[in-house]
């Protein structure tokens, strides 16, 4: 990573991780807010995130789980990956937008741990999941 001010980073954030076509272009995903250790996500729900029950698909959540940790754990950072995740759906999420926020628990040398929650628009917790990323 160069020396990105923070202030900075979310605009740096947009810009470098705009590149990831999966999350931004085909998912939806949006980058609202990054600062070293932070992030936070948002994902207007459309017919394409659904399963056969009408809830948003796993697949979805977990998407948007994973490109939240990745641009909070390289906010600063050297490179950093996932490496391990785990990942508990708590409530179905029917509902027209998504928010996910990515927290820095433990930040290594070689590895860090970040907790990444997902709300519904009412503020229901929805998904909370651990990411351990290792950095290269």
């Amino acid at each position: 990573m160069d020396n990105i001010e923070a202030k900075d980073y979310t605009e740096w954030a947009k810009g470098y991780f705009g590149n990831d076509r999966f999350a931004t272009k085909t998912t939806g995903i949006e980058i609202e807010e990054a600062r070293e250790g932070y992030a936070r996500c948002s994902l207007k729900i459309e017919d394409k995130h659904l399963s056969a029950m009408n809830a948003v698909m796993g697949g979805a959540l977990f998407t948007m789980a994973d490109f939240t940790f990745a641009i909070a754990a390289n906010s600063g950072q050297q490179h950093t990956v996932l490496m391990t995740s785990s990942i508990v759906y708590l409530s179905p999420a029917i509902t027209s937008k998504l928010t996910a926020e990515a927290n820095c628990i433990k930040a290594g040398k070689r590895t860090c741990t970040y907790c990444v929650d997902i709300f519904d628009d009412k503020g229901v917790k929805v998904v909370t999941a651990t990411c351990v990323g290792h950095r290269v």
